[in-house]
């Protein structure tokens, strides 16, 4: 049986909170420090009619999370929405505007968006990817330390380490030799 979704500009209340998910994914994928959007590209993109739909509007926030030179997204990085927009503001000027209001309550309701950079938490099973300077470890290092954690996790059975490393059990064994490791530890 069908499933019936409506579309995109059916749903604008839906809008905040999908432009607020991906821009936290996109954000946490291009590393930026993207925390918020301003309340005119917010306005902006609820306008929109997202003939796309749903594809459409992640493509726009990740083009803007990748152009953004600050920490809020701006009705800048947003070019061919405003394009759009401007194009049929000429035809239709007041037909939008209940619907954004509506939306935009929504938004004040919701808990802020907080960027958090992705880390590995520190634990007994868990790899620090920074030295204690504060650099990146070197490969060897992590390799070392990736080797030793699976033979503790897998108990020390070699074939299962060496396909949970993604490598041939002869090169298992030369690493060890070369790092001087007992495949006893």
């Amino acid at each position: 049986f069908p499933i019936y979704v409506p579309p995109l500009r059916d749903r604008r209340e839906d809008i905040p909170l999908l432009v607020r998910h991906f821009m936290t994914r996109f954000a946490a994928e291009e590393s930026k420090t993207v925390t918020g959007i301003t309340t005119e590209a917010l306005q902006m993109l609820c306008a929109h009619d997202w003939p796309g739909n749903i594809r459409q509007l992640e493509n726009a926030v990740f083009r803007a999370v990748v152009l953004a030179d600050g920490p809020e997204l701006t009705a800048g990085e947003f070019p061919q929405v405003a394009a759009s927009l401007a194009g049929l503001e000429e035809a239709r000027p007041q037909s939008r505007a209940p619907l954004v209001s509506q939306a935009m309550q929504n938004v004040v309701q919701m808990p802020a968006f907080q960027y958090e950079p992705h880390t590995l938490p520190d634990g007994p099973d868990k790899f620090s990817l920074l030295a204690g300077d504060g650099e990146v470890r070197t490969m060897a290092e992590l390799e070392e330390e990736m080797i030793r954690f699976a033979l503790d996790h897998y108990r020390g059975h070699m074939s299962e380490v060496a396909r949970r490393l993604g490598i041939g059990r002869s090169t298992l064994y030369r690493r060890l030799r070369e790092l001087g490791l007992d495949a006893a530890e």
